[in-house]
């Protein structure tokens, strides 16, 4: 299937490339880790443990320019199939895996259209019924541009919320991969933060650490709590809501363009002509590149290379 890449009249180019959306990334990579397949790859070939921060911000460039990169977001998604091409294996119950695998690709990208879901009916607002209908067809098109097998792509919403339902309560598992993720009580200082004193995040460290879990557990389903042991009581309901509130409040403070993420920010600027059309893409600063003698692997992103 080709497709189209999405233009500034998509919902998805509204909700997919704001900062918001950091605040589901604990529970988008867990969530994508407790898949077998994925949780597998992560464990045997990623260096997500030796650098938290800069895996998670430089890998929001190429994963945010196929939705933004306009003419060039096919590319951009072709790119990132082929840091995959050679990550698979078998796993620790003798099951091969590779992250190439339709089924486990598939699963990543609806993970990232799930979180676009969570981040506008958590903290910008919600969606309309004809909202959610317009962001399940986008998701697909968005999904079209990688080239891969459209074959376990949902071809209805209802049809992907059976797929989703099944997957949280028959599929995922409490990977070793997922608990990392979860595991905030090491989290280094964020690297786009260096005027902040060591000391001083080793003091707001911990505060963090329960904020961001239990704000993970309050998106996660009831079914994926089970699994992982969480529980969740009125209370934490109701410190869910209110956090979600606080968020959408202070953001109505942020000015629009400042609420999004560089990529998403040229592509806005690109298409309104505040940047030519062919203005070089962002690339991710240096401060989140891998680690130095993992530079010239063909799994990484580096700018330039």
């Amino acid at each position: 299937m080709c497709s189209q890449p999405l233009g500034p009249d998509a919902l998805t180019w509204r909700y997919f490339g704001d900062w918001r959306g950091m605040l589901q990334g604990p529970w988008a990579g867990s969530m994508q880790n407790m898949h077998p397949g994925l949780g597998a790859a992560v464990t045997e070939h990623s260096t997500f443990e030796l650098e938290r921060w800069q895996r998670v911000m430089r890998s929001l460039y190429p994963i945010g320019g196929v939705v933004f990169d306009g003419a060039r977001a096919a590319d951009t998604a072709a790119r990132i199939r082929r840091y995959h091409n050679d990550i698979g294996g078998v796993d620790a119950q003798g099951r091969r895996y590779h992250a190439l695998d339709p089924d486990t690709f598939y699963w990543a990208h609806a993970t990232f259209y799930v979180g676009t879901l969570r981040t506008a009916e958590c903290f910008m607002g919600g969606l309309t019924e004809a909202q959610h209908e317009q962001l399940f067809a986008e998701h697909r098109q968005w999904y079209a541009l990688y080239g891969m097998s459209m074959r376990p792509v949902p071809a209805t919403r209802a049809d992907f919320q059976r797929y989703w339902d099944h997957m949280c309560r028959e599929v995922l598992e409490d990977t070793p991969a997922a608990r990392v993720v979860l595991d905030l009580s090491e989290l280094p200082r964020p690297p786009f933060l260096p005027w902040l004193p060591a000391r001083v995040w080793a003091l707001l460290r911990p505060a963090v650490a329960r904020s961001a879990v239990r704000l993970t557990v309050g998106l996660y389903d009831p079914s994926v709590r089970e699994l992982l042991g969480y529980s969740w009581s009125e209370a934490d309901e109701h410190w869910f809501r209110r956090v979600c509130r606080a968020v959408e409040l202070a953001f109505r403070l942020v000015p629009a363009r400042r609420r999004l993420h560089p990529r998403a920010r040229a592509g806005v600027d690109r298409a309104t002509g505040r940047l030519p059309a062919d203005a070089p893409l962002p690339q991710t600063p240096d401060r989140n590149l891998p680690l130095p003698d993992r530079r010239n692997s063909p799994r990484h992103y580096v700018p330039g290379r």
